[in-house]
């Protein structure tokens, strides 16, 4: 049990303005695992003000004395990976050896890959008879997910305070506790008092306060697509810069020259991009776009690999899959599923059904549909769990306005036996990253979406860049 009763700010641990708590549960066992503070209005205006104070000093500190900073909060995530990968997995429900690579190894590498990136920053330049620099925009608010907590948290924080901003962090109230730990590695870090604030509480309160406040310069929001259009709503009362990386439906497209083993391949490698994290992946790919004369081919492979896909105890790496974040998000999955048979789509493996063997923890079967069309629910909306769409083509040009059919723009695929090929698709494609054959995440390149999957840019340079402000001096 892992209980916080105060929040972080100006430094120090102190109390909230209100004396009651959140109540963390563990996916797995239904239980609480910890409290956390339910932060207030007033709370927020507390860190906002150190923060605020804050500015001046770490905005000038110099790029290298910031670099040496980020290092020694590696260095503390570093030294405490196998306690956060543990917290995260009864958290998430990730699997706990993925847990440890992915949860807690992406902002470990995130984080230090900020602090070597700043000293290539083009903080000024000469155009003409203007000197054109560089500086870091303020206070900036930054609201996390609970799907990948600390990475999220990692791909705010760390760029925002490389720039030289001070930082107020709303963490997800439903996977938290990695927040604070990663506030005591700030504490012990030696960062200066009011650089780094946590207020934890719901999003309608803190969040809400955080982008409402006048002395807030950026909110950068990552979350669904309803709650990014809030925070905007009220952000622009303050006319404040606001990021935003929201809800996807991405597109994994096999394209008609793939053949035998590498389109068995092809396909197996599909579900994992679907499935990981047991679907709580924004960039998941979620919809298979396959040949129509290929798709009994691959449905049968598809329904073949799905059996390896075995569901269990994140704690005790038991399966591939752990659960879901909450019973609503089971819930609300599994109405998913049931919407999928209701509109006709062929359901191949998995269901509605709790998992056998398993009666408490919020498990979903991972699923597989096939003959699903464009306008069917399963095809349009972010589901956010298990679920693989499989929907036929019959040209390039139709499987490029279904992948383009939705209100997203976040990510995709495109699988081809020609490099070449595959790059001249993905150029059709209206997102902000796709993965040619698999190609692995790179966490220096930008990420961000299209349309309604949000704006601005996250991670390497363009992560850093994105919390400047620009500025003209005539000379």
């Amino acid at each position: 049990m892992r209980n916080y009763d105060k929040l972080y700010i100006d430094g120090a641990w102190v109390a909230s303005a209100a004396t009651s708590t959140i109540d963390v549960i563990n996916a797995s066992t239904e239980q609480v695992m910890g409290h956390i503070p339910e932060g207030t209005a007033a709370d927020v205006d507390s860190a906002v003000r150190a923060a605020k104070a804050a500015f001046p000093a770490w905005s000038q500190t110099p790029v290298e004395e910031r670099a040496a900073a980020l290092k020694r909060v590696q260095a503390g995530i570093g030294a405490r990976m196998d306690e956060i990968a543990e917290v995260i997995a009864g958290e998430v429900g990730m699997p706990l050896g993925m847990a440890k690579a992915i949860q807690v190894g992406l902002p470990y590498n995130e984080t230090g890959i900020n602090a070597d990136l700043i000293g290539g920053i083009a903080w000024e330049e000469t155009i003409g008879n203007s000197l054109v620099v560089r500086e870091p925009i303020g206070v900036v608010g930054c609201i996390t997910p609970w799907n990948y907590p600390l990475h999220q948290i990692a791909a705010k924080v760390a760029p925002a305070i490389a720039a030289g901003c001070t930082v107020v962090l709303k963490p997800s109230e439903m996977a938290p506790l990695n927040a604070f730990i990663l506030a005591e590695i700030f504490d012990g870090a030696g960062i200066p008092k009011g650089v780094f604030n946590l207020v934890s509480g719901t999003g309608p309160v803190v969040g809400e306060a955080i982008a409402a406040h006048p002395d807030v310069d950026m909110v950068s929001f990552t979350g669904s697509t309803r709650a990014g259009k809030r925070v905007t709503e009220v952000a622009a009362q303050t006319v404040k810069r606001v990021a935003l990386e929201l809800g996807g439906k991405s597109a994994n497209v096999l394209l008609d020259d793939l053949e035998g083993e590498a389109l068995a391949k092809t396909v197996a490698k599909g579900l994992g991009a679907c499935f990981l994290n047991s679907g709580q992946t924004c960039t998941a790919l979620t919809r298979m776009l396959v040949p129509r004369a290929k798709q009994a081919e691959i449905v049968e492979i598809a329904a073949k690999a799905l059996a390896g896909w075995t569901v269990g105890d994140p704690l005790t790496n038991a399966g591939r899959l752990g659960p879901l974040i909450s019973d609503t998000q089971r819930d609300r999955v599994r109405g998913f599923i049931r919407k999928g048979v209701d509109e006709g789509a062929t359901l191949v493996g998995g269901g509605a059904e709790a998992p056998e063997g398993l009666p408490v923890g919020y498990y979903v079967k991972p699923t597989i549909f096939a003959d699903v069309t464009k306008d069917m629910t399963i095809a349009q909306e972010e589901i956010f769990g298990p679920v693989l769409a499989i929907m036929p083509y019959d040209t390039d040009d139709e499987a490029a306005d279904i992948a383009n059919s939705t209100i997203y723009g976040l990510a995709g695929g495109v699988q081809s036996a020609s490099k070449e090929r595959a790059i001249s698709f993905a150029r059709k494609l209206r997102t902000g990253q796709v993965d040619i054959n698999g190609g692995a995440f790179n966490p220096a390149a930008p990420f961000g979406g299209y349309r309604q999957s949000g704006n601005g840019r996250e991670l390497g340079r363009y992560g850093i860049e994105e919390f400047l402000e620009t500025k003209s001096m005539q000379l």
